[in-house]
């Protein structure tokens, strides 16, 4: 998640897909933010391979990848597909939500409904997330288990301070990308998730 320029954020990478109310009604599907992380994560793939990866019919994954395509989300990889295999592939590779449109206060209880079932979404996802590293890190080599953080903190903010602390933490998150080239031996894919939110005093 990444807020916009408006709040004097560096201009949105155009490979990351800005969330509008058009793009959170069609997103506000657990499967299809499903199918999205997965050919982000994963790279191209069939609705019946999808399928397979997510313990979902390919009936259900076909149908809700095309709806996916219609808006623009998924697309045709023509590089991989052989006769009527069909193989899918993610437009964007991330999603941004504008901080400048007030989702969360909207008079449409459609419009905060949809917010509501892509925030929770995202944080399942991210709990699997953490919940998979926790069950398998003793597969993992010793120079991993020491790089790894499972941390949390309480600092005392104002609202403003609270999009600077985020702000920055995306700064040095970015910093840290391109570094190592694709396949350098050691190397693994990195998590990080950030949750900043204010918690009641009383």
């Amino acid at each position: 998640m990444a807020a916009n320029e408006a709040d004097g954020e560096k201009p949105l990478d155009p490979s990351i897909l800005r969330v509008n109310v058009r793009t959170l009604r069609v997103l506000a599907h657990p499967l299809r933010l499903r199918l999205l992380n997965a050919l982000r994560e994963f790279g191209p793939a069939t609705a019946s391979k999808l399928g397979d990866r997510l313990g979902e019919s390919s009936g259900a994954t076909s149908y809700h990848l095309r709806q996916l395509a219609a808006h623009g989300f998924v697309e045709d990889d023509p590089t991989l597909g052989k006769g009527r295999e069909r193989w899918w592939r993610a437009v964007h590779k991330g999603t941004a939500f504008d901080r400048s449109a007030d989702y969360l206060r909207d008079p449409d209880p459609e419009v905060r409904g949809a917010i509501g079932v892509v925030l929770h979404e995202i944080a399942t996802t991210h709990t699997q997330e953490l919940n998979t590293w926790l069950g398998t890190m003793h597969e993992w080599p010793e120079e991993w288990l020491r790089g790894f953080d499972v941390s949390d903190f309480k600092v005392r903010l104002t609202p403003e301070l609270s999009l600077e602390l985020a702000k920055k933490i995306h700064d040095l998150v970015d910093s840290y990308r391109d570094r190592i080239p694709e396949g350098t031996e050691g190397s693994a894919v990195v998590r990080t998730h950030l949750h900043v939110f204010p918690r009641p005093t009383d």
